[in-house]
């Protein structure tokens, strides 16, 4: 990068450090200096923004964060960037549209802001980054911690290499590694904080094996439903405690091999069996974001997807489990469930839902999460300490 680009640059960057300190995201001096300093458009050249094309086709526009005032800004702006797409599903439609599904993207810096302030580092503690994605991240860990001390992993080594480049543009050596950051990176030492972009259905057992009794990890955990970020203590037993943060956020799977993209299993459903009044509604659902965490817990093994009716064109949320169960609920003022398979389904997220209104519907950190040393990991309502078991095995 030329100095050319660094000072075209360095308002944007002061901007947004100004902007997340403004909105109370960051407060550490240390992160606002971390934020001003580090040029997000340097690890985030190019990007995928989503349209409608003129044949009507939702396809992913490639951008490009030129150094002209205009497309700095868009690079600066408190938004994800996708900055790739599945390969097995991308097709290219035009010189610079493409159709596919996300499979990698630069984070929006007010929630890595926010992850990083939870992370609560101190100097000289020792940080395992899992998923070095653009290496922004990985950036902001440097300018605040000094290379020597942190370390990141990424499934994909062509990103793991193309972010080791643009570190070292900027004169950042951090310790960089290509494989799976469910097994964390057993060659170095234990660490003193382990955060994750990337989610999990549960807290991998060599997380907690190379992390210092005392550490913390930050990571999101993928319930089903909905999953959130949590913020565990370690302790000398190989527990992790903690519970989900006040910072709502979710990222993309965590993969273990590089070209191998999740896809989601479609079993067959069970014919529509009835329909019938309801207090708990899409709107509900789709507002709340506590309660999605709440129906996790009431329902595992369950999804939520959107469903489209072709005849209709009614969208409606759907809950599904993988014996062929269905509910569903529109989007319109029609106070009905229509469900096939097992009624049970709807009546334990109505049951959920007369829990969460009773307690005052209660935010996502007034939840609990915990991983015993045997691997089992439940989550509690801590106020009274309600709990529910979570399936990890």
């Amino acid at each position: 990068m030329s100095d050319l680009d660094l000072d075209a640059a360095r308002p944007h960057m002061t901007a947004l450090a100004d902007t997340l300190q403004s909105a109370g995201v960051i407060h550490t001096p240390q992160w606002v200096d971390a934020f001003a300093a580090v040029p997000r458009h340097h690890f985030v050249p190019t990007w995928f923004e989503q349209e409608i094309n003129a044949r009507g086709i939702t396809v992913w526009r490639q951008q490009r964060a030129r150094t002209d005032d205009k497309h700095l800004a868009a690079a600066y702006r408190d938004i994800t960037l996708v900055t790739a797409l599945d390969p097995s599903t991308a097709e290219q439609v035009d010189d610079t549209a493409w159709t596919g599904f996300p499979v990698s993207s630069s984070t929006l810096p007010s929630l890595m802001a926010a992850m990083l302030e939870d992370l609560t580092v101190r100097k000289g503690h020792r940080v395992l980054e899992i998923g070095t994605g653009t290496g922004y991240n990985t950036a902001l860990l440097c300018a605040r911690l000094g290379d020597r001390l942190v370390h990141s992993i990424d499934v994909d080594p062509d990103l793991t290499d193309t972010a080791r480049t643009r570190l070292q543009q900027l004169g950042h050596t951090p310790y960089l590694a290509a494989g799976d950051g469910q097994k964390g990176i057993p060659e170095a030492d234990r660490f003193d904080r382990i955060i994750a972009t990337c989610s999990v259905p549960a807290i991998p057992e060599a997380w907690i094996e190379q992390a210092r009794p005392g550490a913390i990890i930050l990571t999101d955990i993928a319930l089903g439903i909905a999953g959130g970020l949590v913020r565990l203590g370690v302790d000398e037993h190989h527990r992790a405690i903690g519970h989900f943060t006040a910072t709502a956020g979710s990222f993309m799977p965590a993969r273990t091999d590089a070209h191998v993209y999740p896809q989601a299993h479609r079993p067959e459903r069970a014919p529509q069996a009835d329909t019938r009044p309801t207090a708990l509604t899409a709107a509900d659902i789709q507002a709340h974001y506590p309660l999605k965490l709440l129906l996790a817990f009431h329902l595992p093994e369950t999804e939520l997807v959107y469903h489209l009716d072709d005849t209709t064109g009614t969208t409606s949320i759907q809950l599904q489990r993988s014996d062929g169960a269905w509910a569903r609920v529109p989007f319109t003022d029609d106070r009905t469930v229509t469900y096939g398979g097992s009624p049970d389904l709807w009546k334990q997220a109505e049951t959920a839902w007369r829990w969460w209104n009773t307690r005052g519907r209660p935010t996502q950190d007034n939840f609990g999460y915990g991983r015993e040393a045997n691997g089992n990991a439940s989550v509690w309502y801590i106020p009274d300490g309600t709990r529910w078991h979570l399936n990890t095995h």
